[in-house]
Order: C-alpha cells, then sequence, then structure tokens
C-alpha cells in the first residue's frame, strides 16, 4: 500500500508538468524483495526511487523527484516511507 502512495507520490510530479517530452534516461531493476527504478525527461521532470522489504510485510522506500512549474520555479520533494507512513520534505527555488 505505501509503495502504491510514493509511486502515485512520482507519477504526480510527471502530470503537474503536462506537456509531452521524451525520455532521456530511464532503468528499473525489480525483483521479490527490492527495487529501483528512475527516469529523466526532456523537460526537466526527474525521478527516482528505490526500496527493500524490511520483513514480509514492510516495505522501506525513498526516492525523490524534481519538477520546474510553468511560473519557473523548481520544485524537488525528496521522501521516505516506512511503517509509519510517508515522509515527504519540499525544496523550492525561483
Amino acid at each position: 500500500m505505501k509503495f502504491a502512495v510514493v509511486l502515485l507520490a512520482c507519477l504526480f510530479a510527471v502530470a503537474i508538468a503536462n506537456e509531452e517530452a521524451d525520455v532521456v534516461k530511464e532503468f528499473r531493476e525489480v525483483n521479490k524483495e527490492d527495487f529501483k527504478y528512475g527516469f529523466e525527461l526532456t523537460n526537466k521532470i526527474r525521478a527516482f526511487q528505490e526500496g527493500h522489504l524490511q520483513d514480509e510485510k514492510t516495505w522501506l522506500v525513498k526516492g525523490e523527484y524534481e519538477f520546474v512549474t510553468k511560473d519557473g520555479k523548481h520544485i524537488k520533494v525528496t521522501y521516505s516511507a516506512d511503517e509509519y507512513g510517508y515522509h515527504p520534505k519540499v525544496e523550492h527555488s525561483h
């Protein structure tokens, strides 16, 4: 469930840009007990996430995504997710 929340957060960054873009870089590695993926687009959207199973039921996830808003602000969100919830930190600059 928490994995889905974090994944949705990354997809939200892509949706905010609301423009077409080409993939500059992309990678993914998905295993039974861990995963990593990331991408970078020509419209300056970038995302990275990795996680691993702490035990049979608990994923520990961390990642970040960043984008530039239509008014030129650079937004970067770093986050972690664990048994206690989703923990984002948002930074923005002009």
